[in-house]
């Protein structure tokens, strides 16, 4: 069973980064998306970021419009870790955040496969970040 657990919200100003951190375990993956969501209060959960990674094929990112050029989403492999590092964060950027991973990805994957929640059969518990003015 894989387990993911982040790390790294907490309360900021606006105009400040974070960077958050989602460690992963359980099993060994030769392909495999990682991709952050978030929640805010009385909202739906949305996608942010996403990172899928193949031993064979490399790397691809996939960014929500809303955080394109603020967000970054890397990994460590000898840490088994992803990251989000969130720059010129906004009050709207307040949310629990979620990593959540998926060992059925593909490259081929659409936009909308990526984007979808129910995509991800593995989460985490979520890290709070708050935004202030």
């Amino acid at each position: 069973q894989v387990q993911l657990v982040e790390s790294g919200g907490g309360l900021v100003q606006a105009g400040d980064s974070l960077r958050l951190s989602c460690v992963f375990s359980g099993r060994t993956f030769s392909q495999y998306r990682m991709a952050w969501f978030r929640q805010a209060p009385g909202k739906e959960r949305e996608f942010v970021a996403a990172i899928t990674w193949s031993v064979l094929s490399g790397t691809s990112t996939y960014y929500a419009d809303s955080v394109q050029r603020r967000f970054t989403i890397s990994r460590d492999a000898s840490k088994n870790t992803v990251y989000l590092q969130m720059n010129s964060l906004k009050p709207e950027d307040t949310a629990v955040y979620y990593c959540a991973g998926d060992p059925y990805a593909s490259f081929r994957d659409t936009a909308i496969t990526i984007k979808t929640e129910g995509t991800y059969v593995d989460w985490g518990q979520g890290t709070q970040v708050t935004v202030s003015t």
